[in-house]
């Protein structure tokens, strides 16, 4: 049987041979937050990749089985966390919704798409956590909605102290299937990196909004 530490470092190993995950210590990548960071993440791009899909979908669901075992839906947060919300819901024979980033300016005005009641214990899913702001307002819709948080799931974070403190704030549970300290370890150990980069990605996740400048 796989433990943990097994199920994070595989998840991170599928998404570096899907290229979701990109490492560039040297050349870094620029968020639209304009932090420069040694690493990109899109995890959507393993949606390409059935095996890696499905290995990630039964991780996700099992995840919501042990941790969330009494909710009532799925919701996913727009748009990385649409597909494989979907995805996890069907496995699950659960409802599934998803929260939009803001209403709709036509139609109804709909900020959560689907069916949910008051009163419901729902579980977000999101694909990617780096400080949590914009994922954590999906809570505040929701909240506001009637509908219970029971916590939020995602494939990986980054493990910013940030995000720590921000959904220490909201009160809100989050689990992961994977995280960065796995994925530096993977990738060391496939010579996606190599040593002399250790010190450098440390500190990039240490203080990440200063990290390069």
């Amino acid at each position: 049987m796989l433990t943990n530490q097994d199920i994070n470092k595989r998840i991170a190993e599928l998404l570096l041979e899907a290229q979701a995950i990109k490492l560039s210590p040297e050349k870094p990548f620029q968020w639209s937050s304009g932090w420069l960071s040694p690493i990109y993440c899109d995890n959507r791009v393993a949606l390409s990749y059935p095996d890696t899909r499905t290995f990630i979908k039964k991780t996700l669901a099992e995840l919501i089985r042990r941790e969330y075992p009494h909710v009532h839906a799925v919701v996913g947060v727009a748009t990385g966390g649409i597909a494989q919300g979907a995805l996890v819901a069907d496995l699950l024979e659960l409802p599934f919704a998803y929260v939009r980033p803001e209403p709709k300016k036509h139609g109804m005005g709909n900020q959560i798409e689907g069916r949910l009641e008051k009163g419901q214990s729902v579980i977000i899913l999101e694909d990617l956590i780096s400080t949590g702001g914009s994922s954590l307002k999906v809570v505040d819709v929701l909240r506001e909605a009637g509908i219970e948080v029971a916590g939020m799931i995602a494939i990986f974070t980054y493990g910013f102290e940030i995000a720590e403190n921000n959904f220490n704030e909201k009160n809100v549970k989050l689990s992961t299937i994977s995280n960065y300290n796995a994925l530096i370890e993977v990738a060391l150990e496939h010579n996606y990196i190599n040593a002399s980069n250790l010190e450098s990605l440390s500190a990039w996740r240490l203080a990440p909004e200063s990290w390069g400048k």
